[in-house]
């Protein structure tokens, strides 16, 4: 079984990062804008839209306020098996790191699915910057560094 893992250190404090991700129906639009052009909910699932076309239903796991994690599986394409994680854990100086993990077969999706997930952390990142950005921002004589 083929594993995948990225990690990216962002701006953002922990409980923002978590409260974007938790959001489980709102990828689109608070997590990974353009990478994921629509996120449909339904019951304990969603419908994920990525930028390429490709369309997957993503059953949800679990959502772990406590190890702000939030676990998935996807299902549809050529996968076999598919289970994704994705974790906030804080870091010094109020930022984030976020784990993304991808457990999959067959082996051979690895190249595809490897560069999908290093788009989706470029995106990640900068979204999750900006949330650092606009709360600074929010703080009377707070330096933007």
């Amino acid at each position: 079984m083929a594993s995948i893992h990225k990690e990216i250190l962002t701006e953002a404090r922990p409980e923002f990062v978590w409260d974007a991700l938790r959001d489980v129906g709102a990828l689109h639009t608070r997590l990974v804008p353009g990478f994921v052009t629509g996120t449909h909910l339904e019951p304990g699932a969603r419908i994920v839209t990525f930028h390429n076309g490709m369309v997957v239903r993503e059953a949800i796991v679990t959502i772990d306020d406590l190890e702000r994690r939030v676990v998935w599986s996807a299902s549809g394409g050529t996968l076999v098996h598919h289970n994704g994680s994705a974790q906030v854990l804080p870091e010094r100086d109020g930022k984030s790191r976020v784990v993304w993990i991808a457990d999959f077969l067959p082996d051979a999706a690895a190249p595809a699915i490897g560069a999908m997930m290093e788009e989706g952390m470029r995106v990640m990142k900068r979204a999750l910057d900006g949330l650092a950005d606009e709360a600074r921002a929010e703080i009377p004589g707070c330096n933007r560094s």
